[in-house]
């Protein structure tokens, strides 16, 4: 199966950050589609939502209105243009794989719900390579036998 992204990933692509070179070359390494869950779009667009009702409290912090609408439609296009793919798991055996490493790792790792989440969506897809810029998860994914080539 293709890379699977967790949202972190998309973040970096469409915002402008300390990781987003990374994002932008592995994207034009790999030429097929990068995969992702409707839970990482759904993640991603609601971190867009929440960036604008920041930025519209104060202007300082997040993202306007306009960057805001300009990130969703150039995610659409990458998803129409195949550049990412939205991949449909079985929710609840990603859920029983997710419950079965949050017990196993989140004792000692103190492990995120969405974290866990986007690792049992990766390893329940087959995935190669988990795409993550996240420390705690990278250090998951790997815990359980994923590559993190970011």
């Amino acid at each position: 199966m293709n890379p699977f992204a967790d949202t972190s990933f998309l973040c970096s692509n469409y915002f402008s950050d300390v990781h987003s070179a990374k994002s932008d070359v592995f994207l034009r390494q790999h030429n097929a589609p990068v995969a992702v869950s409707t839970l990482v779009v759904f993640e991603f667009r609601q971190s867009l939502r929440l960036q604008e009702f920041q930025n519209d409290r104060d202007h300082t912090i997040g993202k306007n209105s306009i960057e805001v609408a300009s990130m969703f439609n150039e995610l659409q296009t990458d998803l129409r243009s195949g550049g990412f793919e939205i991949v449909a798991p079985d929710w609840p055996t990603v859920h029983q794989l997710a419950e079965n490493l949050g017990a196993k790792h989140t004792p000692s790792t103190g492990n995120r719900f969405a974290d866990i989440l986007h690792v049992a969506t990766a390893l329940h897809l087959g995935a190669a390579q988990f795409l993550t810029f996240d420390t705690n998860q990278r250090a998951l994914a790997e815990a359980e036998g994923l590559v993190v080539p970011l």
